[in-house]
């Protein structure tokens, strides 16, 4: 790598870091925020989802608007979105005008995740080099939950909530300042061809995801059965409308060559499956247990998640890339799935312990393996052999899949086993991530590209 493909990744990774941090920077300050705002309990979870419901419904919209207007200007203008959303939120003096702010900032994240995926893409040709880049992506889109915890833990409990969206002001700056040194110019992106964006299909996806996220959320929830039904019903006119527009424009969101590849489809179904355990769920129980079962405190279980974050990142970024030049992919994302799977029966197991160390410390170590060893190849999978017209979309694909089934995830596991069931939670994602490894050797063909 040159300096400059090596600046691209750091802005690309910072930029990555800093949307999933802010999925679950705000959980362990949402009992402050609700007594500082005075938001009612029922609605205080809002200001979670409300960040994650748009940053699910504009996603692929996001992802085809790098096709369309280059990844340069679509980077800079998602990130000062964000920076602006995250300011209005920190100084939000109601409820509503925070949601509003959280809203913003997934609106944005969803403009400026897909671009920094295809970032790498378009900068790494497909081989050892784009390997190496899309595992320290990864371990670091994985491992976001785990430092956000730690970063609003840490702020929320030694300066203030508002400090947890406020810190995106002078972080977002840094990624504006390197973005404009290091990403392709618009000469360069013009050598590449360009897709228009369809209107139609954009509010058709939108709705349809958009309203699938909400219904899934809310399902589980107490007295929202009615919301979780009308938002069924948007999502499948939603569904149908996007159908229909797919079919007949010119410039689909998702271009239907994309499932003509085998590995692509199955990489982005195992892709939503994987984030059912690693997008949201694993963070949020853990966190519950540490608080409620260990006794923690906010800051002390923010740093309980160090072994799962660590491992996470270790595995992914020095090891994985390692095996996956020796052993076909497929096999090295099955063999971390199955580790992963361990690591969650031993937390089902040891979920009634005392002891940090047996209940949440060794479990999460190999469950942090698990996911460092299953998320490079999948990622690999849905974006090889990939056009370059072509690369925004898959990358809109994948994290649309990943964000979803996380959603789905945690939606299917809180009205099954609340959040304080962790037993019958963990043993759930243990079988969730055992189904992910049979389908990795049955369904993820080898490329024959070489990593």
């Amino acid at each position: 790598m040159n300096g400059r493909s090596l600046g691209v990744l750091a802005v690309a990774c910072m930029a990555q870091l800093l949307v999933v941090l802010d999925i679950s920077v705000v959980n362990v300050a949402l009992p402050h925020i609700a007594s500082a705002l005075d938001i009612a309990d029922r609605d205080v979870q809002w200001v979670a989802s409300g960040y994650t419901v748009a940053f699910a419904a504009a996603l692929l919209t996001g992802a085809r608007a790098a096709d369309s207007w280059g990844i340069r200007r679509v980077f800079l203008f998602g990130t000062s979105l964000f920076i602006a959303a995250s300011v209005a939120g920190g100084v939000a003096p109601t409820g509503s005008m925070l949601v509003a702010a959280r809203v913003g900032q997934g609106l944005a994240a969803a403009i400026v995740s897909p671009a920094t995926f295809t970032l790498l893409t378009v900068t790494y040709p497909e081989g050892p080099i784009r390997t190496r880049a899309v595992a320290v992506w990864t371990a670091i889109s994985v491992a976001g939950g785990g430092v956000g915890n730690i970063v609003g833990g840490a702020l929320t409990e030694y300066l203030t909530w508002r400090s947890v969206l406020l810190i995106n002001l002078p972080i977002g700056l840094v990624v504006l300042t390197a973005a404009l040194r290091y990403l392709p110019t618009h000469r360069r992106e013009a050598q590449s061809p360009r897709t228009s964006l369809d209107p139609i299909g954009a509010v058709s996806g939108a709705a349809l995801l958009g309203a699938s996220t909400v219904a899934v959320t809310a399902f589980g929830a107490a007295g929202s059965r009615p919301l979780s039904l009308s938002m069924t019903l948007v999502a499948s006119a939603g569904l149908i409308g996007f159908l229909i527009r797919q079919h007949r424009s010119t410039a689909p969101l998702i271009p239907l060559r994309l499932f003509a590849d085998r590995t692509v489809v199955a990489g982005n179904l195992l892709t939503l499956l994987t984030g059912a355990v690693f997008q949201i769920p694993i963070w949020l129980f853990l966190t519950y247990q540490m608080q409620q079962l260990l006794q923690r405190s906010p800051l002390q279980a923010a740093v309980g998640f160090l072994p799962l974050t660590t491992a996470l990142v270790v595995i992914g970024v020095a090891v994985t890339p390692r095996l996956m030049r020796r052993y076909p992919p497929h096999l090295v994302a099955a063999a971390g799935a199955a580790v992963a799977a361990v690591g969650l029966l031993a937390l089902a197991v040891a979920s009634d312990s005392s002891s940090y160390l047996v209940a949440v410390a060794l479990p999460s170590i190999l469950i942090g393996t698990g996911g460092g060893l299953l998320n490079t190849p999948l990622a690999t999978a849905v974006t090889s052999g990939v056009a370059r017209r072509d690369a925004g979309a898959a990358s809109g694909l994948m994290n649309t899949c990943k964000q979803f089934g996380g959603a789905i995830g945690l939606a299917v596991l809180t009205a099954t086993a609340g959040l304080t069931n962790f037993r019958l939670a963990y043993c759930a994602m243990a079988t969730a991530m055992a189904l992910t490894a049979g389908c990795c050797v049955a369904f993820l063909r080898e490329r024959r590209t070489g990593y």
